[in-house]
């Protein structure tokens, strides 16, 4: 068999880092990916720091993992490099470690030393303006003379590994990057980073990792604390039914495992700041839907994956979707970790699910403390007799006790006649010199006057999919 010919072609450093810097990433993300190296690298340990100092300002990683020997460190380098991934480990692709450095920074130093007897610390650094000056892959070999003022000392005569990024073109985008515009920006991000690392790493830092000790981060010195999306410390919080689902990939199959969770209405919180916390970064409403895993790292916080919409009624549910990198192509993981798409096989079988899921939570959202109407006033005497009040309309006696109601009988956008007690629906009566009704009460004392409270049921049943503001200002 002939040999074909072949013509060897070696991408153009300078275009191609330029392309390579806008992978998706945002700072939260890019820090995110930088931690997983060092989770990967069994760091118990994890430091940020966000330094101000205008042009010069700067961005440190470290940890006290395993750290990398010179061939390691170099290949580190390399676009795609060359190692192996096993099942449990947070990176996949070959990427994070440039990538995410370069898509804000424009150099980017990295101090190591392995956990090996009389290792020796080594450094590397990545500066795109000598790329575009060069149009070559160099990097820098530095000597302990060279380092970085931020990376020196830090890993004293420990293990471990130490990332810095300066030049941070696309952190501080202000004219005057001395101002305090640029330094209350800079001291934002810094707090988003906490919040996240929190959210993303929280079953780390929460020891809930097998075989693992708890990680430990902080963002400034200050410790991140873990974000339990479920509030399982919340004694009102309910467990839903577990479900394993097998999927298929190019890579083999595996197991999809979800475990949902209904967290309580506001009033059932032991606390209002406990409340609040658990609103998360983007809110309640924002915050419902598919928390999904990867390797127990947390991807994607929130949304149902365009299984349905997001609905005040269904805010309470919140479901873990776990899965592992043998999965990584049929979920279509991107290398900025921060997106996943659900397989068309997975979503049939889900769609059921999230229905049930969203009946749960529109249960546990109506379950809201009323307080006790006032007392009707007395009625005005005419002469020697006493005007009677309207017959109070209560629910026929073959409708269940409210108390007694199961969540799986609620129906998220109708009325159930459990819900009559809290709702008053069919239950307000009209008291002459009464205090004035509600729209809604008014509404529903008309509907039951005439007959026509299941009507109503149904009016509010379409209002809630229409216009699901108004049916909440009017307290429905």
């Amino acid at each position: 068999m002939a040999v074909r010919k072949t013509i060897q072609v070696v991408p153009r450093a300078r275009r191609t880092l330029t392309s390579l810097r806008n992978l998706g990433y945002d700072l939260r993300h890019a820090v995110a990916d930088i931690v997983d190296n060092s989770v990967s690298a069994d760091a118990t340990t994890v430091h940020v720091t966000v330094r101000f100092d205008g042009t010069r300002s700067w961005i440190r990683i470290s940890d006290d993992g395993r750290g990398m020997d010179a061939e390691t460190l170099s290949e580190a380098f390399r676009y795609g490099s060359d190692r192996e991934y096993n099942g449990t480990e947070l990176g996949r692709f070959g990427f994070g470690l440039k990538s995410a450095s370069t898509s804000q920074c424009r150099k980017m130093t990295v101090v190591s030393r392995a956990d090996t007897p009389g290792a020796a610390l080594e450094a590397r650094q990545l500066d795109l303006d000598h790329i575009d000056e060069v149009d070559d892959w160099e990097i820098f070999d530095l000597t302990p003379d060279e380092l970085p003022e931020p990376t020196r000392a830090v890993l004293g005569e420990g293990s471990g590994t130490v990332v810095l990024w300066e030049g941070l073109d696309r952190v501080l985008r202000y004219q005057d990057p001395f101002g305090g515009w640029a330094k209350k920006q800079l001291i934002a991000h810094a707090e988003d980073i906490d919040q996240h690392l929190g959210m993303v790493f929280h079953r780390f830092l929460a020891g809930e990792v097998d075989d693992r000790e708890p990680l430990q981060i902080t963002v400034n010195g200050t410790p991140v604390a873990a974000w339990d999306p479920f509030c399982r410390a919340e004694p009102s919080t309910s467990a839903l039914q577990e479900e394993d689902m097998e999927v298929r990939s190019l890579d083999g199959h595996g197991i999809v495992r979800l475990r949902p969770f209904v967290l309580p209405n506001q009033n059932h919180f032991s606390s209002q700041a406990v409340w609040k916390r658990a609103s998360g970064p983007k809110g309640w409403n924002r915050q419902q839907g598919f928390y999904i895993y990867r390797a127990e790292r947390l991807i994607q916080s929130g949304g149902w994956c365009r299984l349905r919409a997001v609905d005040e009624h269904a805010k309470l549910a919140r479901i873990s979707l776990e899965f592992f990198p043998e999965l990584d192509s049929a979920f279509g993981v991107n290398v900025a970790k921060a997106s996943v798409t659900l397989p068309e096989e997975l979503r049939k079988e889900l769609t059921p699910l999230v229905t049930t899921w969203g009946r749960a939570a529109d249960t546990a959202y109506r379950q809201k403390q009323r307080p006790p109407s006032p007392p009707p006033r007395p009625p005005k005497r005419s002469g020697a007799a006493l005007s009677s009040p309207a017959p109070t309309i209560r629910p026929s006696s073959s409708q269940p006790d409210p108390s007694h109601e199961q969540a799986s009988s609620f129906k998220p956008t109708a009325f159930s006649p459990a819900l009559v007690d809290h709702r008053g629906v069919g239950t307000t009566s009209r008291v002459p010199d009464a205090a004035p009704l509600s729209a809604r009460e008014a509404l529903e004392a008309a509907a039951s006057q005439v007959g026509e409270t299941e009507a109503l049921n149904r009016i509010v049943s379409a209002l809630h999919t229409m216009s699901p503001e108004v049916a909440h200002d009017l307290g429905w």
